[in-house]
């Protein structure tokens, strides 16, 4: 680490989305009037928890009993960084998304669309020494918010990560480059500063790919610093 590095601060407000947001219209419901209170951390909160490396098949969300699922096949690689760039080795990892239909793998979603037996709506695993861990999935479809006046969600894969305690734990959402749903999305736009809403964007990276098989995407989740990755429920 270099300690005559200096950063500059960033511009409060252009990072993180309000609570808030005009263009997510469902948050005038859901935002707490009153500020949080910070409650007391025990014991629980920063003793733990302890994450056991994870089986291969929990980074693979495609593999069904009956085939391969269906849909643009891909490979995520995400990398968990520090504002220094400094790997951060046994983040815990998740990822969850809708199939090629637009459709979740769970009983909330009441939507008439297909559910893909042969793919599994998550995937879960401890980023290595140098800080990265890579899943096999499919490009997820959109979506409709219901009662929303025809919205679409665009594409997007939900992401959360787990420090070494439980009260370190932060969720967000990666977005496909050039998806013209991106531009109208309430959510992705709820994020005032252009230049952090494009550090949620995947990069396409043929290296991380499977070649003649899957497109390679890349991510880096940075935890603080001006180059910190804006947060998304």
């Amino acid at each position: 680490m270099d300690n005559d590095r200096i950063f500059e601060p960033y511009a409060d407000g252009l990072v993180q989305p309000p609570y808030r947001s005009e263009k997510y219209a469902s948050t005038g419901r859901m935002a707490p009037d009153n500020v949080h209170a910070i409650a007391p951390r025990t014991a629980t909160e920063l003793s733990g928890p302890i994450f056991a490396q994870s089986a291969d098949e929990d980074r693979n969300l495609v593999s069904g009993k009956g085939g391969q699922a269906i849909g643009s096949l891909m490979r995520l690689k995400v990398r968990v960084l520090d504002e220094d760039a400094r790997p951060q080795a046994g983040s815990f990892i998740e990822i969850w998304q809708a199939n090629a239909a637009g459709k979740y793998q769970h009983p909330q979603d009441q939507r008439d669309a297909p559910i893909d037996p042969n793919f599994r709506s998550w995937g879960r695993g401890v980023v290595d020494a140098n800080g990265e861990i890579d899943f096999i999935t499919i490009r997820p479809g959109a979506y409709p918010v219901p009662n929303s006046g025809g919205w679409w969600r665009p594409p997007h894969i939900h992401l959360s990560a787990y420090g070494s305690t439980f009260s370190s734990h932060i969720i967000t959402q990666l977005y496909f480059p050039g998806d013209p749903l991106n531009e109208i999305d309430g959510i992705f736009q709820g994020i005032p500063d252009p230049i952090a809403r494009e550090r949620l964007v995947l990069k396409p990276d043929a290296d991380a790919g499977i070649p003649e098989a899957a497109l390679g995407f890349r991510f880096d989740l940075v935890l603080r610093g001006r180059s910190q990755t804006p947060l998304e429920n």
